[in-house]
């Protein structure tokens, strides 16, 4: 029994010869075997042995109304790109919500397009499945499955658009055209010559049947064109656009729907496919809003109904053009390889057109069904934001457990040669992949970065003698110069190298390298530390012996603070930057013995024992004025004094002041004034239920609702310390979840140099709920040159990560920048917490 509404026709071997030649009707074939579309059903008989049914499910209904059947159609020609992947993620959210609502009668379908015979490759089908794969991007019918609507290959499907152009053809639709291409070239030049718009001028829409007849008889090629119905005009509502309209037959004339070699022609492919499968919405790039004309005519003569339609903006580079390789990585498998997560990538593409009218931008994909709405993708075109990318990345990063990563890790330390497969497959490799997770998670922003970082802690980068630190262009290298100027650099490595030299100094152990990675637990068990100023092991253990070390040296160097741990890092390190000195250490130990092993190469490795004789021969070439703690003067401080008659002043000794003139000297950061800190009020305080380390608070910092955020204080104060204070509070980052909790800002605290102990940083008591906190000497007064960041640029350009290492607090526990106190309009803010950091 026939399905309402299908086509059927007999397609005798001559129509689907190599070239399409005229012949007459066709006569039917003694035994004619029936293959409907909606069959998975296959066939060993030649195409002159069939009758094929088209069916076109959704006539007579309102497509507005209908479970959603969506579809991605991609070209096999290439590789999956960032605009592709958006398109198939957007029809992919809707079919998945409308299986919620409606079951499998919802479904996301994948079509290949590939009648473009000359650029379309098996190869091409695979790379771009395999990763809507990597980006579960799953899908419910599609190629290489059974389906009812099957098969998805328009290269499989050329049967039935011969059926469908059949049907036009007996209908009156459309017509043969046997002009020539010299035909056709003739009547280009001549329309040039009278400046009309280059179209076909219907030369046989309306011939003679006699003539058609014998050009049939005669066996004469022929395309297959659309007859435009004359007045026509084409009107959609564009759930993106709006409504969009076009005059037919003044704008593309009767074209073509079958070449003459039998070949079908994309429009007219994309049509019958999109009646004959059922679809109902199509979301897709702006760049196809003029196929819709020609889409549309055919689907209304066919009497089916037109999905409804979404053009996406297109997707722009950082330059407003159009994003291109030229724009660096733009293909999912390069994402894949650079260590970027599926779901990042989806929650980060989702945003490219599409909000969900809140501040949040970090969305599990569960999430993004639920929110996802056609009716809220945005018109204007979205730019490709690689830092932006990172960010979602490492939000995700954090979000997940260091087991759930470390195998991607794995994966990149393999890819970029620092284990050998065999390595990374051994225990000692499982170690060493665990602990460079751990060591990085916090900071990574891609999973190819804790590979990256692994190397890094590996090698040694301090020069070989102080001329060639000097000639350095390296930031780095430059803060270090600064560093080694003050003197505490000589002093600090000498008795360094002693302790070495005596066996005094504290070094991993060798049988529980891992020890400093894990926090031990009341239970007798133990689990992973992925904060970087958090610390591992029992009483007896590496990182307990190396911070007493580390007092006792403050002590015989008489230095304290950043004057002592700074030298230290670039001592053991080479680098003034980077994670817990006793990680970094612990994880070349493991290296170590990697390397004794032949499980990852020794050129990547610079051992403990050659890091101090390249220290020892460094220190020997420090020139004799920076041998010794001195109080150095800024460059402005001496120009003053010269001015004064070369009146000769006190010096001041304090640690404080010769801190200060160092920063001021060497600090190029972004300007303080680009913070928004203000003075809040703790209001309400609970525990988060599934972080143990966090507090969520409710604090008012002077707008018309209070503020929801999430802090790491409930390792050190109990809520009865927090609840109904004054604190000051970052108020420019936007909202993030911590753990599924939105938090909105950050509340500003103090803490020592092992940040064993942490505080609130204070405002005085009759300051202002809400007032702006500012700082002597910046001008915060200066209309918009002083108004802080926006949210995302915050963010974005890591503004508070940048200015945080030079927020100190005094001797006397006065919170700073530069050695200038935050300020309110009732005084000076405090905290409990001298010669410490703020964050």
């Amino acid at each position: 029994m026939r399905m309402k509404n299908s086509v059927t026709a007999f397609i005798p071997s001559a129509i689907r010869n190599s070239r399409h030649k005229a012949v007459s009707s066709p006569q039917p074939h003694n035994r004619p075997q029936k293959f409907a579309l909606f069959s998975s059903t296959t066939s060993t008989t030649t195409p002159s042995d069939k009758e094929i049914m088209v069916t076109f499910p959704n006539v007579g209904k309102n497509v507005m109304e209908l479970p959603p059947r969506m579809r991605f159609a991609p070209s096999p020609t290439g590789s999956l790109h960032v605009g592709g992947a958006r398109t198939a993620l957007y029809n992919w959210l809707v079919a998945k919500r409308g299986q919620l609502d409606d079951g499998d009668k919802a479904a996301f379908i994948i079509r290949v397009e590939d009648t473009d015979e000359a650029r379309s490759t098996r190869e091409s089908e695979e790379s771009v499945l395999a990763d809507l794969t990597w980006l579960g991007l799953t899908w419910d019918e599609g190629p290489n499955m059974d389906g009812e609507v099957g098969p998805y290959r328009q290269s499989e499907r050329k049967d039935m658009y011969q059926v469908v152009a059949n049907k036009l053809l007996r209908e009156g639709k459309a017509y043969r055209c046997f002009c020539t291409k010299e035909d056709l070239d003739a009547q280009r030049a001549k329309q040039e010559a009278e400046g009309i718009p280059a179209r076909y001028d219907g030369t046989w829409r309306d011939a003679d049947p006699e003539l058609i007849q014998q050009k049939l008889d005669e066996g004469a090629e022929y395309t297959v064109r659309f007859k435009v119905p004359p007045g026509a005009r084409v009107v959609i509502d564009d759930a993106v656009r709006g409504t969009v309209s076009w005059d037919a037959d003044s704008t593309v004339g009767d074209f073509i729907l079958l070449r003459s070699n039998g070949v079908p022609v994309y429009n007219f492919c994309v049509a019958v496919d999109d009646a004959s499968m059922g679809i109902t919405t199509v979301i897709r790039a702006e760049e196809h809003l003029t196929n819709t004309l020609r889409q549309g005519l055919v689907l209304d003569a066919l009497d089916a109904p037109r999905p409804r339609y979404a053009h996406c903006s297109l997707i722009l580079g950082e330059d407003k053009q159009k994003l291109s390789k030229r724009h660096g990585a733009t293909s999912c498998n390069q994402f894949r390889l650079d260590g970027f997560l599926p779901d990042a990538m989806i929650n980060y593409l989702s945003l490219l057109g599409w909000n969900d009218g809140t501040p949040d931008e970090i969305y599990s994909r569960e999430e993004l069904i639920d929110l996802f709405h056609v009716d809220r993708i945005v018109k204007s075109p979205s730019v490709f934001d690689m830092d932006k990318l990172k960010w979602v990345n490492s939000q995700h990063l954090k979000m997940m457990k260091v087991e759930d990563v470390k195998g991607l890790v794995k994966d990149q330390m393999i890819m970029l040669d620092v284990l050998s497969e065999e390595g990374a497959e051994t225990k000692e490799g499982d170690d060493f992949i665990t602990s460079a997770t751990c060591i990085a998670k916090q900071m990574m922003e891609t999973t190819q970065d804790a590979a990256s970082n692994a190397k890094a802690v590996l090698g040694y980068s301090l020069p070989a003698t102080y001329d060639d630190l000097l000639s350095s262009a390296s930031d780095d290298h430059k803060d270090a110069r600064q560093m080694i100027k003050n003197g505490n650099f000589y002093t600090v490595s000498k008795r360094l190298l002693e302790a070495y030299d005596k066996k005094e100094l504290p070094l991993p152990d060798p049988t529980d390298p891992m020890a400093v990675f894990y926090e031990q637990l009341q239970n007798n068990g133990k689990q992973l530390i992925v904060e970087d100023n958090d610390t591992g092991g029992n009483a007896y253990s590496y990182a307990p012996a190396y911070k007493a070390f580390m007092k006792q040296t403050a002590k015989d160097c008489s230095v304290k603070g950043k004057c002592l741990f700074h030298p230290v890092r670039l001592a053991m390190t080479g680098s003034m930057s980077g994670q817990d000195v006793t990680k970094q250490l612990s994880l070349l130990s493991m290296a170590e013995s990697l390397v004794g092993n032949q499980l990852l190469k020794t050129e990547l490795v610079v051992p403990l024992e050659t890091r101090m004789e390249y220290l020892r021969k460094f220190v020997d070439t420090i020139p004799e004025e920076f041998r010794g703690k001195k109080d150095v003067v800024p460059e402005a401080k001496a120009a003053s004094s010269a001015d004064k008659g070369n009146k000769k002043e006190p010096t001041s000794s304090k640690t404080s002041a010769d801190d200060k003139s160092n920063d001021e000297i060497s600090y190029d950061g972004p300007p303080v004034t680009a913070l928004d800190i203000r003075v809040g009020y703790i209001k309400k305080v609970w525990e988060h239920e599934e972080a143990d380390k966090l507090y969520c608070e409710e604090i008012d910092v002077g707008e018309d609702e209070p503020r929801q955020i999430a802090s790491g204080l409930r390792p050190y104060l109990t809520p009865d310390q927090i609840v109904d204070r004054k604190v000051l509070v970052l108020c420019n980052l936007k909202t993030r979840k911590l753990v599924g909790f939105p938090s909105h800002g950050m509340v500003l605290c103090a803490s020592n140099s092992d940040h064993s102990e942490v505080r609130l940083v204070s405002p005085p008591v009759d300051a202002k709920i809400g007032e702006r906190v500012t700082i002597p000497g910046f001008n915060f007064d200066d209309g918009d040159n002083s108004a802080p960041f926006a949210e995302n640029k915050v963010g974005k350009k890591k503004v508070f990560e940048k200015i945080a290492p030079f927020l100190t607090t005094s001797e006397y526990g006065v919170p700073m920048f530069l050695g200038k106190p935050l300020m309110t309009s009732a005084g000076v803010c405090t905290s409990p917490i001298v010669d410490g950091s703020v964050s």
